[in-house]
Formats: structure tokens, sequence, C-alpha cells
């Protein structure tokens, strides 16, 4: 089935975090999670087993970071087109039928100018760099995530579709204030997503950066600004440090579900979990809704 068929007829449940899974299994602190897919492809290919078992129907390839400026930020010296097009493989080979690969884009290692050096120009380029290995690799839409400048995610959105016809969904992170909610660049929701859905997005919405009970009525925002299919993925609770230094994620996997499926009640098409959820989450939201 067509993805926006799915979406639209059936709902879509996305997977949930990938770095907490690959903390979990070694990766360490200032290790690029990306490398991963040339140096532990099996590793990479259980944890999206892992979510497939749990019901979600999408794997996100592990490609977040891996556009050539982040790549190199990070000290990883494999080519990126080596990293893009394992991700999508790896992906690919535990995808079953009526289940779907996406291809992840997220972090470019800089901010837009004047607040950095990139371009607007430049960060089109090296967005459509990555997004064209994952196109040629086969990916059946494009995920682009956790972007805190709206101009940033326009430019990830014309860098996709200047190589691929295929659907885009693309997800901002906003904070709530006593104003409302706002990217860190001062990006309100509302205007954000209708500009997303002009430059060519599929669907819109929000991931990471607050915990599903504050994601709740920030869903509900975004489901009336726009008539495309809405996506929201948050963390399972604002992460704080426990016993030796570990990051805790506090929202337990019934809590997070009982608000996913609030926010699906409010016509949200497309769920999932970011930081802190796992396959055991992703299954308790099957569950629920």
């Amino acid at each position: 089935m067509d993805i926006i068929e799915k979406v639209k007829t059936e709902g879509l449940v996305m997977d949930g975090g990938m770095g907490s899974m690959l903390i979990a299994r070694g990766l360490a602190g200032r290790e690029a999670a990306e490398a991963w897919n040339l140096t532990r492809p099996d590793e990479i290919g259980a944890v999206h087993q892992a979510y497939f078992d749990a019901g979600a129907d999408v794997a996100t390839v592990n490609t977040f970071g891996a556009s050539a400026m982040k790549l190199k930020q990070m000290g990883v010296t494999q080519s990126m087109e080596a990293v893009n097009r394992a991700a999508v493989r790896i992906a690919r080979e535990v995808c079953g039928p009526e289940q779907y690969v996406a291809g992840d884009i997220g972090a470019l290692g800089e901010m837009l100018a004047p607040m950095g050096s990139v371009t607007f120009d430049q960060a089109v380029d090296g967005f459509s760099e990555q997004a064209a290995f994952l196109e040629e690799e086969g990916v059946d839409f494009f995920m682009i995530e956790t972007i805190f400048d709206l101009n940033l995610a326009l430019a990830a959105v014309k860098a996709v579709r200047s190589v691929s016809e295929k659907p885009v969904f693309c997800t901002l992170t906003f904070k709530e204030t006593p104003k409302g909610f706002f990217t860190i660049m001062g990006n309100a929701p509302e205007k954000s997503m209708n500009t997303l859905v002009d430059a060519g997005a599929s669907a819109v919405g929000a991931n990471c950066s607050m915990g599903s009970d504050t994601m709740v009525e920030l869903a509900g925002r975004i489901r009336e600004s726009t008539a495309v299919p809405v996506i929201i993925q948050p963390n399972a609770g604002m992460p704080r440090t426990g016993t030796d230094n570990l990051v805790i994620y506090p929202e337990s996997k019934a809590f997070f579900a009982d608000n996913i499926k609030k926010i699906k009640d409010l016509g949200v098409e497309i769920v999932g979990g970011c930081c802190g959820t796992t396959p055991d989450y992703i299954r308790k939201i099957k569950e629920v809704i």
C-alpha cells in the first residue's frame, strides 16, 4: 500500500528512539551512531527488527546525523555515501510486507547564518547530497526531524524535493513558553506547518524536546492548523541524570501510551516515539490504540 494511502486510511505507527537503544548496546558518548552502519550493522538491524516485532510500521534508518558536515564534525572517516547506503540496506533486510523504510535527515552540524556559518544554499546542497543516496537506495519516504529552525527545515525539504518525488514528513522541535509553543528560533507551530506544506512537505508535526503529556496540547494546535497528515513523536518525558550519570527518561510505557491515545483522538494520523522510547513503548502504543 502506498504510504500516504496507509496514513489516511489506517494511520501509521513509527518506531521509537535509536540513540538510546544504541547507548544500551555500548555506543560511547562522543561516538557517532551513524558509523555503526558500517562497523556494527548487526546491532542496527537488531534495533529495526525489535521495533517491527513490537508493531511499528516503519524503520527509520540510522542516518539522522549522516550529512557530510555532521559526520566530519563527529570525526567519522568513512564516506558519507557508504554510511547512508548501508543504513538503508540494513533496514531493508528486515523490512517485511506492508512495512516501510524512512530515510532520516536531521542534524547538519551547523546553524544557518547569521547564527551560524552555513548559508541556506549550502544547507540545501548538503542535505540534497545525503538525500540522493537515500533515494537511490530505495527508501519509501523521507523523515526530516528534530529541526529547531524553520528555515533549516525548508532547506531540507527543498533538498529532498530536488532529488525525489517521494513523500516527505517533517517535524520541528518546540518549547512551551508563557506565550505558547515556539522553536528556539521563535517559529510558531501554526505558521510553520503551513509554510512546510507550501514547500512540499507531505506530513508535518513535532518531535523530541518535550514529554508526551505536554505534547498533547501542541498536537492539538498542529492538527487544527493544517489539512495534511500530522506526525507526533514525543520523548518519554524530559531527561534527567540518575545514578552513575546515566540519563533517565521518567515516563512509563503506560503513561506514554495513554497520552499517545489522546493525541490519536485529536485526529493525528502518525505517531511514534523519540528519545527514551524503546520497542516496549511502541508495543504498548499498539495495545492502546
